[in-house]
């Protein structure tokens, strides 16, 4: 890492944004690590599964944007401090009242989308201390709080069985407590914060081609990622009868790879650019997820196979959020929550598609192949537009980072 980098920004802004996603993450996707037991007590099928790990992924997608829409308006510090209490008034409610039906189940759930919103503030609660060369490692970084799904897969199953899956939700409120007093010690807003925008200004980024490129490239990435996080649990224990806390484990080891490569991801791009490292990262999640889609003969052979998938997906995020502040620098605010948005819709599709699939066929292969097909139609697009990108806004000169 360029050393200067440490210099460049505001290194307590930096840390508590990571805390700050990395814990907004870890509830986010609980209801995946916890639905083997949740399914079981409240009596839901394979459709029921998919959609009630797939619901907080919707939630937190559409309120990327409410989210992007107060960061602008409010500054990020105030929009994530908003976002923090509500989820900690959900967490209480489902631990104090219980969780008792399969529609009470989904209202947590589109509580819980405002911990997956935490990526509309604080990826721009970091990156506006950073310069244009800095962006991608600053992200990457910030962005790496997508870690905090393995812990969920990797804690949240075992204490279940502890102590019921309900006391769960209890327990989750002591590190988001945590959090949020870090947050309000040590984050700050960057002097550089550029003015509100109207309503029409915010639409009128989506008349931008390229605004919807982005969504389309994240939607394959992080759709990917954060999809087979909230659906691993319920694959392995399905398909190879791993018990609930031994299919958490082996959800932690493929999502822990995908999270903790996003500041490689972010470096890579910054190093030899956003575009080629995207290149390689499609190709690979296309070739990984098929190979998944075949069904390995053991749940070892099969993590072997998802790690690699996770990994490209996760690099992936990191190559996008180094290419994204490059085109819409004055408005990474709303462009944050609609990229992110996009990327939790991806997610959505991919948990509850997968579900489905399972439900109507007996096999997860469907999903998985119309999903690495996705990753083919992301690469060609990308090839589509990657020349005119790296002689107009990306051109040398211009951009401040290589493209």
């Amino acid at each position: 890492m360029d050393k200067s980098f440490w210099k460049a920004g505001h290194t307590p802004t930096l840390i508590a944004a990571f805390l700050y996603f990395d814990l907004s993450f870890m509830v986010w996707v609980m209801l995946g690590p916890l639905g083997v037991q949740i399914a079981g007590d409240l009596g839901l099928d394979a459709g029921q599964k998919g959609l009630m790990v797939a619901t907080p992924v919707l939630a937190g997608a559409l309120l990327r944007i409410v989210m992007g829409v107060l960061v602008d308006h409010l500054k990020p510090k105030k929009a994530g401090l908003i976002g923090q209490v509500i989820v900690l008034c959900a967490l209480a409610w489902a631990w104090l009242a219980g969780i008792h039906s399969f529609q009470q189940v989904l209202v947590l759930g589109m509580l819980l989308g405002f911990a997956g919103a935490a990526f509309a503030v604080a990826l721009p609660l970091a990156s506006r201390w950073y310069p244009p060369q800095h962006q991608g490692t600053a992200l990457g970084i910030a962005g790496a709080g997508n870690s905090g799904t393995a812990l969920a897969a990797l804690f949240a199953p075992g204490l279940a069985v502890a102590f019921g899956w309900n006391s769960v939700f209890g327990l989750a409120m002591i590190p988001l407590g945590i959090a949020l007093a870090v947050y309000l010690i040590f984050a700050k807003d960057s002097p550089e914060c550029p003015p509100a925008k109207s309503l029409t200004e915010y639409m009128h980024v989506l008349k931008d081609k390229d605004a919807w490129w982005f969504m389309f490239f994240y939607s394959v990435t992080f759709g990917g990622f954060v999809g087979m996080a909230s659906s691993l649990t319920i694959y392995f224990n399905t398909q190879y009868g791993l018990s609930a806390i031994t299919a958490g484990y082996f959800t932690a080891a493929c999502v822990f790879a995908g999270s903790l490569v996003r500041p490689l991801g972010g470096m890579l791009a910054d190093r030899i650019g956003g575009i080629r490292s995207l290149t390689i990262m499609y190709a690979l999640a296309a070739l990984f997820l098929l190979l998944v889609s075949v069904g390995m003969s053991t749940p070892m052979l099969a993590m072997t196979v998802i790690v690699p998938a996770m990994l490209a997906l996760g690099m992936g995020n990191g190559a996008v959020f180094q290419l994204v502040p490059q085109r819409f620098r004055r408005e990474i605010g709303v462009m944050t929550g609609l990229v992110g948005m996009a990327g939790g819709v991806g997610g959505f599709y991919l948990a509850s598609s997968l579900g489905y699939s399972y439900k109507i066929t007996g096999s997860y292969q469907i999903g998985f192949v119309i999903f690495a097909g996705l990753a083919v139609v992301a690469l060609i697009g990308l090839t589509k537009v990657k020349s005119r990108w790296r002689t107009t806004w990306g051109a040398p000169g211009v951009s401040g980072a290589r493209i």
